[in-house]
């Protein structure tokens, strides 16, 4: 009895835990759409401030000088990962790719910011000492907020420190591909002169021009401010989508594994139960003999 006992209790752990994986399972499809809806939507917020680009940059050619001395400087980085572990090695992928790429580019000094504690772990284990890390509250306003404080502290190394280049690491989902991700690195500034040329050579979509009355320093400041954070939050979503989305995957493989389990506790259960029957019948059978000879 005791056997059988312990193998309801085995039984009854394994349904709650596959409970618990259905949950995080639901959670996660959910973040995913979310968070790629976000990406869609960001992109479309994008090209207003490349129009806003476009015109002033058109008026106002003295924006497409290069502002990248021929110096070198420090290198200032950001590496997205997670809050939350049961994702796989999506931490240590990004933290490896970060590391690998950085010492393939010249700079006289490193400096790293880390947007999520498990990511910070894994960067601080590999010997990459990190500047500050941010944690995540799980929610869009979360994201705002923290964006709003690594964009800060970007602000503070440009104008206190000799960094003339940063760069985003991060994850980003493959389309199509559910649990897969690869990582990518964004170079956020300065910003591509090119790109900017581009942008000041297209043509316009309609025939009215538009017009502003803002100081060009100030508007074009503001716009570029704008698409620095746009690329921030465009790479912390796509992290987060790819966490989630690794996260599912190793979700579904452990509720495969559960059913796996269960399904031998079951049978185990099934046995052991059988056996304790025939045991008991055995034993009435002896008694009977027993009583029946005497």
């Amino acid at each position: 009895m005791a056997e059988l006992e312990r193998a309801k209790r085995r039984i009854k752990n394994a349904i709650e835990l596959q409970s618990v994986v259905k949950i995080m399972k639901a959670i996660s499809s959910a973040n995913i759409q979310e968070y790629e809806e976000s990406v869609r939507s960001l992109s479309e917020y994008n090209k207003t401030i490349e129009l806003g680009l476009q015109i002033i940059l058109q008026n106002n050619k003295k924006f497409l000088a290069s502002n990248l001395e021929d110096k070198k400087g420090s290198l200032g980085a950001v590496v997205f990962g997670s809050e939350q572990g049961l994702c796989g090695k999506f931490n240590e992928i990004v933290a490896r790719y970060a590391l690998d790429r950085m010492a393939e580019m010249e700079h006289e000094e490193r400096r790293v910011l880390a947007v999520g504690g498990r990511v910070f772990a894994r960067l601080e284990d590999a010997g990459q000492s990190v500047e500050a890390h941010f944690s995540f509250s799980g929610d869009f306003l979360g994201i705002t907020e923290v964006m709003g404080k690594v964009l800060a502290k970007i602000d503070m190394w440009r104008l206190e420190s000799n960094i003339n280049q940063i760069v985003l690491f991060y994850n980003r989902p493959i389309s199509g591909i559910s649990g897969v991700f690869s990582p990518q690195m964004a170079h956020l500034f300065p910003i591509d002169v090119k790109w900017l040329a581009g942008l000041a050579e297209s043509g316009w979509q309609s025939h009215s021009l538009p017009t502003y009355s803002m100081n060009p320093d100030l508007l074009f400041s503001s716009l570029v401010r704008e698409h620095l954070f746009f690329s921030l939050y465009r790479a912390f979503a796509e992290s987060l989508a790819s966490e989630n989305s690794s996260r599912l995957s190793s979700m579904q493989a452990a509720e495969r594994n559960i059913e796996e389990h269960l399904t031998e506790l079951l049978a185990n259960f099934r046995k052991q139960r059988q056996e304790a029957i025939s045991s008991e019948l055995l034993d009435i059978l002896t008694g009977y003999e027993a009583l029946s000879s005497r």
